[in-house]
């Protein structure tokens, strides 16, 4: 072998000559390590200042949040950024494209997510698990420092910071991790069966990320490992990432509105006060429902609410094999 065909050799594993592009392992590293670099730097240059020592009222608790939705948008540049430019690929590729069937599928995961929140507040008030103690309470909050706004403020607040929170969180794990996966493991494992695979793959990563959240345990991670299933379902059965941005988005606010713990994290303000006196196994206690068994009669309720959107909306329920399929802005060699 010659020295040239040896370098086309060790080439040929690292770039995809017909697509000229790095292959998916390399890609999702320099991803991870670019991406990273990127936020790094976002933050660095357009970091939110310290709220003066003196500052009162709303001011403080306007700089806690808007410094963590700055977090939060330098994730989703960083992140979508710096893969458009590795993948190639067009924005719809990622469950983005913005039209009309994205609005009604985002309205939709809305409607789901403040319903199952609202079911188990129904359902645990019903049985004594529950007991609702007021209307617009506030109570200290360690991710939110809100300070002595009252809680009206802080639910606008949490708003904000849920959509671009819950919306991140979507397009970086489902809408970049999902899609590459499946692509990645296409030509092992066959694109219908690599979706199913990378779907539950990122949906185990989204309960490991939040095994260190407070009062986190092994139920609670398998919990939202399911959860991240069906968050990657809404995608792969749709190829859009309306429903499950929208149904992220209202489930995080809505345990918030009922004074549940979002995953461990106790926001600071609510709607209706609540204090549950139920089995800690079934509601979650301190992490909220997804710590509880009450999250998985929720887990049916919301996968044949989904059936029956995707039905309804699309023809069939079938799995997407075109998730595996990659939609790139350049022509690969050959013309296909």
């Amino acid at each position: 072998m010659t020295r040239s065909d040896f370098i086309m050799e060790i080439r040929g594993y690292l770039v995809n000559p017909a697509e000229r592009r790095l292959r998916t392992p390399w890609r999702i590293i320099v991803w991870l390590f670019a991406a990273g670099f990127v936020v790094v730097v976002l933050s660095a240059l357009f970091g939110i200042v310290p709220a003066p020592e003196r500052a009162t009222g709303l001011t403080p608790a306007l700089y806690v949040v808007t410094e963590q939705i700055w977090g939060f948008i330098a994730l989703s540049v960083g992140g979508l950024g710096i893969g458009y430019l590795l993948d190639r690929r067009t924005i719809a590729d990622y469950g983005l494209l913005p039209d009309r069937q994205w609005w009604r599928d985002a309205g939709f995961g809305l409607v789901l997510g403040f319903g199952l929140p609202t079911l188990v507040l129904l359902v645990q008030v019903a049985v004594g698990f529950t007991a609702v103690t007021g209307v617009l309470v506030t109570s200290p909050s360690e991710q939110f420092p809100f300070g002595g706004t009252d809680a009206a403020v802080r639910l606008g607040l949490l708003a904000a910071f849920f959509l671009v929170q819950a919306t991140t969180e979507e397009i970086l794990v489902r809408g970049y991790l999902l899609t590459n996966l499946a692509e990645g493991l296409a030509g092992t494992l066959g694109k219908w069966r690599s979706v199913v695979a990378a779907t539950v793959a990122t949906g185990a990563l989204f309960g490991v990320l939040h095994w260190t959240n407070p009062n986190a345990s092994l139920l609670s991670t398998l919990n939202i490992t399911l959860y991240g299933v069906l968050l990657g379902a809404c995608y792969v059965l749709t190829g859009r990432l309306g429903v499950a941005c929208g149904f992220h988005v209202a489930w995080n606010y809505t345990l918030s509105l009922w004074s549940f713990p979002v995953s461990g994290l106790v926001t600071g303000a609510a709607l209706l006060g609540t204090r549950s006196t139920g089995p800690a196994l079934v509601t979650g206690g301190s992490f909220g429902p997804e710590g509880g068994l009450v999250a998985l009669p929720l887990l049916v309720v919301g996968a044949a609410a989904l059936g029956w959107w995707v039905r309804r909306e699309y023809g069939s329920v079938e799995i997407l094999e075109a998730i595996a399929t990659p939609d790139l802005r350049i022509r690969t060699r050959g013309g296909q």
